[in-house]
Formats: C-alpha cells, structure tokens, sequence
C-alpha cells in the first residue's frame, strides 16, 4: 500500500505541473495585448512598455514560465494587476469562504443524496423509483446559472423568502454565518447536481447489494431490512460515492464559480470570474494552481479512503 501511494504522490506532483503548463500557455495564447486590457486602450505606448517591463510580459514566454515556476516554488504566486496585492494574500482571505461553501454543500449532498439513492434501491422499478430518478435527472442536466435564477426568481421575488444575494461588505465567515439565509441559494445550487450524482451511484450500487449472497444470508439469520441496511447495504454503497466525491471536485469547483457570481459570494469563484474579465493573468494562473491542488488532493484522499474501507483493494485481492 505504501508503495501504491508513492506512485500516486509522483503522478499527483506530474498532474499539476501539467495543469500549471497549460494553463500558463493557453493564458499567454489569448490574442490582444495584457498591457492595454489593463490599462485601457488610451494607455500610451510607454505607459505599455513599462507594465511590461515590471510584469517581463516583454521577455520570451520561457523565460517568463520559468520565472513563475521559480516563484511558485518560493511560494510566490505573483502580484495581481488588478488589486496590486499579492496572489497568496487574496486567494487566502477567500479559502475560508469557498470551504465553508463547499464543505455545506458536499455535505448537504451527501445527506440527501445517499439516502435517496438507497431508497429508490429497494424500490427498484416501481414508479416512485422512476419519478425521483427523472427529477434528479432533470436537474443534472440544467445549468447552474439557469437554476440560480430560477430559484431567484421564485424564492426571491415571486415568494420574498430568502436574499438574492450575499450582502456586500461581508468578507468574513463570520460575517456569512451572520447572514445564513444569503448562504441558503448558494449551497441549494451547489448542492443540485451532487444529489443527483450521489443518489444514482448509491442506487446502482445499492441494487447489486441488495441482491447479493450475504444480504439474503443476513436476512436468513433474522436481521431486519434496517439492520441490512444499515450494517451491510449502507457501506457498500459508499464506496463508489467517495470516489464519486474526489472525481467531482473540479464540476463542484466550476460550479462555485457560477454561484458565486450570481449570488456575490466573496470567494474564490468570484475572484476567479473577476480576474478573468480584467485579464489578471497572476490571479487566474494562481486560482487554477489552487483548483488543479485540491483536485488532485480530493483524488488521492478518496483513492486512500476507498482502500480503507474496502479490504479487497487493501490487500490486492
């Protein structure tokens, strides 16, 4: 096992070296100028040339990526163009946020999706199994932006149950906890697609459980169909799920992004979104390094996790 999760930690560290060469390359492929998407188009040709003397946007793009591998290595992500503030210091003012954003919202799936997933299981192809699966589907496949403003329109304005957006100035999770009726919509749109994922992955796998061997061997010993579920169905169906959870890391992240657009949630989302329109180069390289880490991390724990629980990966059989 330990041999196993060496060779993981090597291809995790090649993964994100790659995710950091692309991005850099496909960044620097974009056409136009940095300079005067910063500064404007009005900006003088000298006021161009020093922005990118003091940025080396003048120099060869490799000496510039080996620059910003150097700096990476340091712990250096660069200077925003936009906030004149170092990359590290604002993707940290807003980690805590997104984790307290994705963390209720994986967690919330998880509750809910789990135990529907096993219930439609054991009411496999009768109708209600049917209406949830259409419903979950149905939800799937429509874009994040589009429930967002469903739910806006709906719960914000036709009902006048919940804020449309988070208040502007909170910058703290202390401050989001203090207005949690704001976080509602953000983690229910987050939240949406997981369901649905969660609950079909625990459904297939709860419907092979459920007519395998040692189920019908429990049952033939006297335990009840709560004492099967819980002790044996329940278990098994988590498996595919915690790989589920660490595969769907980057869906999860790309929707924050959205979320946090529409709902002026201050985190990294919107940072990225932000960065993206004013063509912040070192906030969007940073943001995609931090996103492209945590994915890879949500792999491997989840890699480490399923060999835990599943004793037939454990020990090779």
């Amino acid at each position: 096992m330990t041999r196993s999760l060496v060779r993981r930690t090597g291809q995790s560290l090649v993964v994100v070296f790659g995710v950091m060469v692309l991005t850099f390359i496909l960044l620097h492929m974009e056409p136009g100028s940095v300079a005067r998407a910063v500064l404007g188009l009005r900006a003088t040709p000298a006021r161009v040339a020093i922005f990118d003397h003091i940025y080396g946007l003048n120099k060869p793009l490799y000496q510039q990526f080996y620059i910003y591998i150097d700096q990476v290595l340091h712990g250096n992500l660069g200077i925003s163009y936009q906030y004149q503030q170092p990359v590290t210091s604002l993707i940290a003012q807003r980690m805590p946020l997104d984790a307290l954003l994705l963390g209720l919202s994986t967690v919330v799936a998880l509750l809910i999706g789990v135990p529907t997933g096993i219930y439609q299981a054991m009411r496999h192809n009768e109708v209600i199994d049917d209406v949830i699966a259409s419903t979950w589907f149905t939800l799937y496949t429509a874009p994040d932006f589009l429930e967002a403003f469903l739910l806006i329109a709906l719960l914000c304005v036709q009902f006048r149950i919940l804020p449309p957006a988070i208040p502007g100035g909170v910058t703290s999770v202390a401050g989001l906890l203090a207005n949690w009726r704001a976080l509602i919509l953000p983690v229910a749109v987050l939240s949406i697609n997981s369901v649905a994922a969660f609950s079909q992955y625990a459904r297939s796998t709860g419907i092979t459980e459920l007519a395998s061997d040692y189920v019908r061997t429990a049952r033939a010993k006297g335990l009840s169909d709560r004492q099967v579920l819980t002790r044996h169905v329940l278990r098994n169906s988590l498996l595919p799920v915690i790989t589920l959870l660490g595969l769907s890391l980057p869906s999860i992240l790309a929707g924050a992004v959205i979320a946090e657009s529409v709902f002026n949630f201050p985190g990294m989302g919107l940072l990225f979104w932000q960065s993206a329109l004013a063509h912040d180069f070192p906030v969007l390289l940073g943001g995609t390094l931090i996103i492209g880490v945590a994915t890879v991390l949500g792999n491997f724990a989840a890699d480490v996790a399923y060999r835990a629980l599943d004793p037939r990966i454990r020990h090779g059989i």
